[in-house]
Parts: C-alpha cells; sequence; structure tokens
C-alpha cells in the first residue's frame, strides 16, 4: 500500500527547532553506550529491542503479540522472537486469551516488573542528576508537553491509517 504524500504545508521555525531535538535526543538516547550503561546500572542484561517490549507491556494489560506489535510500530515476527527469548529468560509469560481460547496474550512476570522498575529507575536517577537545575514548574511543564506531543503524534498516526485505509478501498 502507496504512502500518501504530506500535504505542502511548510513547517514552522519552532517545528523545525522541534524536530532536531528530538532527534538530538533519539540519538543519546538510542546510542548502544548509553544503553549499555543503563543496562548496568540496572543489573539487567537485555537488549534495546526487549526493553522496549517490557517498558510497553508494563503500562498496558496483557496483549496479543500482534497488538504489541502495532504499539512499537514492528513486525509480529520481531515481538515473537523476542517473546521467546523473554519468556526463556522467565520476563514475561504466555496466558490464554479470555476473549479467544485460541489466541494467546502476552504479560509481564514478577521477574519482568522487577527489570522494568530497576531500569526506570536506573534512567530516572541519570534524568534527575541531568536536569538537577530545572525547577519543579520546568519539569511538570516539560512533562506535560511532552505527553500532549505523543498524544498528538499517536493521533495524526491513527488518522493516516485511516486515510490509507480509504484510499485503499477507492482503489479497490
Amino acid at each position: 500500500m502507496a504512502t500518501p504524500p504530506l500535504p505542502s504545508v511548510p513547517a514552522s521555525p519552532e517545528v523545525i527547532e522541534i524536530e532536531r531535538a528530538l532527534t538530538r535526543i533519539t540519538y543519546l538516547s538510542t546510542r548502544t553506550r548509553q544503553h549499555e550503561r543503563l543496562m548496568a546500572l540496572a543489573g539487567v542484561p537485555l537488549d534495546r529491542a526487549a526493553v522496549a517490549l517490557l517498558r510497553q507491556m508494563a503500562d498496558s494489560e496483557p496483549l496479543r503479540p500482534g497488538e504489541l506489535a502495532n504499539r512499537l510500530g514492528v513486525e509480529a515476527s520481531h515481538v515473537t522472537r523476542q517473546v521467546q527469548q523473554l519468556q526463556k529468560s522467565g520476563y514475561v509469560d504466555r496466558i490464554p486469551d479470555p476473549d479467544d481460547r485460541r489466541a494467546q496474550r502476552i504479560k509481564l512476570t514478577k521477574t519482568g516488573q522487577e527489570a522494568v522498575d530497576r531500569i526506570r529507575d536506573a534512567g530516572a536517577r541519570g534524568m534527575q542528576l541531568a536536569l538537577d537545575n530545572w525547577s519543579p514548574e520546568e519539569l511538570r511543564q516539560l512533562a506535560s508537553l511532552f505527553h500532549r506531543m505523543v498524544d498528538d503524534f499517536l493521533r495524526h498516526g491513527e488518522e493516516l491509517v485511516e486515510q490509507e485505509k480509504a484510499a485503499s478501498a477507492n482503489l479497490a
């Protein structure tokens, strides 16, 4: 399915600066050395993909692998492999889906929840040190704006999916 082009609306200087800042944040947060340091501080031997999956699961009810893949924006096969590895390591379990006994959902084990808690704690402590000169009000504002931005990104992404579905239906 072809992705429709973006409207030819010029980006404001403010949006350009936000995109630049997000690029820098993404680069800093995805560096291998940063991840290895965080895992060492948390005492958790997991790769980035496994951590992303565990964090997503900690923020939701038990999910089907396909739903996890959708939320993470990856192919279902990636989630299936990660779940198998995490299950072998004791971080997750498969449970029957109460809505469809043929399907399974993935849930964190106690070990998985403890790992997520340690990762989040180590990350938050490092962030606290880096943002030590920020006032509580500045931190509240930043958190509020970040959440608002993510919600808007998600809403926009859902709208794009609906538009693509409608365009595909019109072609059929």
